[in-house]
């Protein structure tokens, strides 16, 4: 299994990779503010890099439920700095996480290797051919409304079969539009959209979602469904449950994982690729 982006082509034929999570916002939903600026920025990429991600996603709007859109240029503003300056020191993947293409071109133009779009390339219809054109790798994600509407009251007949229909038909437009088939990774988008229900559905069905054996990416870092199954509106109780769904995960052949806290969930996927003999 490979995963093509705009500098290398990742092998993830045995062992997956951990991205960490750069959030330079003022209100993402659990470390809002503590990396904003370049300086805190790339203290935290680096330690995240010293704890085994292999990916940083670098992103400057918030997506929690309820967040309301930031013009382009702010968001420029916030990245486009950090991406720079990560790209001097680590010749590691750099992520954009933005839904505008203007954005995305500024990303990469500094140095990302890969757009992380939560609309799956549907909100700006400038972002397919930008990343044909780039050839930078794509995480397409399946979200239900909008970042500001999507939790207010998610439905779905069958949430396996609309994500995995999703997948399919986003798989045939994108490579219609030019973008190689092999620079995309799909995310189902856990809790963009969904209830507890439908998150849970969406992890018992890991190894049949993805299109043509292309990687999956899973980002549930601290999400709120996890409070909710364990009866806790505290943060802190949500890092551990993050790495045992991490385990089993990549068990469930999920070879990305989005994550805030690295290291424990860096230790897990390694520790379950050697069971699995794929270490």
């Amino acid at each position: 299994m490979w995963w093509k982006t705009a500098r290398a082509r990742l092998d993830l034929s045995r062992r997956g990779m951990i991205m960490g999570i750069l959030n330079v916002t003022p209100d993402s939903f659990s470390d809002g503010g503590r990396h904003a600026g370049v300086e805190a920025a790339l203290a935290h990429a680096r330690r995240m890099i010293g704890e085994g991600a292999g990916i940083i996603d670098i992103g400057g709007e918030s997506t929690r439920p309820g967040a309301e859109d930031v013009p382009a240029g702010e968001e420029i503003a916030r990245t486009r700095p950090v991406v720079e300056a990560l790209r001097a020191e680590w010749d590691g993947c750099l992520s954009i996480d933005t839904m505008k293409a203007e954005v995305a071109a500024a990303a990469l133009a500094a140095g990302a290797d890969i757009v992380n779009d939560v609309s799956g390339l549907t909100a700006d219809p400038a972002m397919a051919g930008l990343c044909a054109e780039s050839g930078c790798g794509v995480v397409v994600m399946h979200m239900q409304g909008d970042p500001r509407t999507m939790q207010l009251a998610p439905h779905y007949e069958d949430v396996v079969g609309e994500v995995r229909g999703f997948f399919a038909e986003r798989l045939d437009a994108l490579t219609a539009a030019g973008i190689d088939p092999e620079t995309l990774c799909f995310d189902p988008g856990i809790g963009f959209g969904k209830t507890v229900d439908h998150n849970l559905a969406l992890l018992r069905a890991l190894p049949d979602l993805a299109p043509h054996d292309r990687p999956l990416l899973l980002g549930v870092s601290r999400k709120s469904f996890i409070g909710r199954v364990l009866g806790s509106t505290d943060l802190a109780d949500r890092t551990w449950p993050t790495v045992a769904i991490t385990a089993w995960a990549r068990e469930a052949g999920v070879r990305i994982h989005r994550v805030h806290d690295v290291r424990p969930n860096a230790e897990a996927l390694r520790m379950t690729e050697a069971i699995l003999g794929a270490g």
